[in-house]
């Protein structure tokens, strides 16, 4: 089980899709290890800029999607949730087209925020951006429940 106090089912975490910008953009979750969830998200007409190239934005949703499930399966729904705080991203590379896969891992677990690092590869495993997330650990009681 590793750093998740939830028990990780992969069915459960992608019906949160429906009606979302998760679905939209065709972002799923794929796998996960004992400290690591990992993402993918397709390179085409949806995550396209007017280049033909995958928006820097589009590499932000994932990267926080991937962050921010994780942040919250290291805690207890019950008692808290996590929120985002900040996030930076690095693009370094550019795709045209295929599947690109990120995978969330901590930097820091702690008991009011978390920073956790993803890093976004192409099909290749190229590195495509490199973004971090800075989460905020607040009462379940101050943020909506899903």
């Amino acid at each position: 089980m590793g750093i998740w106090k939830q028990p990780i089912d992969l069915e459960s975490l992608n019906s949160w899709r429906q009606n979302t910008l998760l679905e939209a953009l065709g972002i799923h979750i794929t796998a996960f290890g004992e400290d690591w969830l990992q993402g993918t998200m397709p390179v085409d007409h949806r995550t396209h800029q007017p280049y033909g190239l995958l928006h820097g934005g589009a590499s932000v949703a994932l990267a926080e999607t991937l962050g921010s499930t994780a942040a919250m399966w290291t805690l207890d729904p019950e008692k808290e949730r996590a929120v985002g705080l900040d996030i930076n991203a690095n693009h370094v590379r550019g795709v045209l087209s295929g599947t690109v896969t990120g995978t969330a891992r901590p930097l820091h677990i702690g008991r009011s925020t978390q920073v956790w690092e993803i890093r976004i590869e192409d099909e290749s495993n190229r590195l495509v951006c490199i973004s971090r997330i800075t989460m905020a650990v607040v009462p379940a009681s101050a943020v909506g429940s899903r």
